[in-house]
């Protein structure tokens, strides 16, 4: 593609992903190609965790001593795995919690296989809902703590899943500059 001598290319680097910026036009909306870098950014950053690790999601596991040194953000994914004819992930109240009942469930799964994401900062409580389990152990607080220093990777545990593939945003603004973001 070739580009006139007045239109300025852009290349933006992005934790090994790369971003390429091409304005079509003099005038460009710095705000608005900060926002699409930005909002690209965060969510090439997201984690997914198994809740467990190898163990997955079963009695016996201390998960209070699983999240310690782990450190969840917007966007990261916990991937629950158990056996479903044995388990179930409750999403319950910090009252469900403590007390070990679904009366208040914001959510109950039995698929065997569940992913939940964290979609906000704030404490989110998890139970399995068999008889018994929750009391014995068997339940999960996550806290997503409200926006701050970013934290390395050696501190946030779980493992790299991109966000999204390859895409192209093209972005119309008010200025009438013409933006295409391409992602990979």
């Amino acid at each position: 593609m070739q580009h006139s001598k007045s239109t300025p290319r852009v290349a933006v680097s992005l934790g090994g992903s790369e971003a390429r910026i091409i304005m079509a036009a003099n005038k460009l909306s710095l705000v608005a190609v900060l926002v699409v870098v930005a909002s690209y950014a965060a969510l090439s950053s997201a984690r997914t965790f198994t809740v467990g690790d190898d163990q997955g999601w079963m009695s016996g596991i201390d998960y209070t001593d699983w999240t310690t040194g782990k450190t969840f953000a917007v966007g990261d994914k916990l991937r629950f795995s158990y056996g479903s004819q044995y388990h179930t992930v409750t999403e319950v109240s910090k009252s469900g919690y403590y007390t070990c009942s679904a009366n208040d469930a914001l959510s109950d799964d039995t698929s065997g296989w569940t992913v939940v994401t964290l979609t906000a900062p704030g404490t989110r409580y998890f139970i399995c809902n068999i008889p018994g389990l929750c009391s014995s152990g068997m339940k999960l607080s996550v806290t997503v703590p409200e926006s701050g220093p970013v934290p390395s990777e050696a501190t946030r545990g779980g493992t790299l899943v991109p966000a999204m593939g390859s895409v192209v945003v093209v972005v119309a603004v008010a200025t009438g500059a013409l933006i295409k973001l391409a992602l990979f």
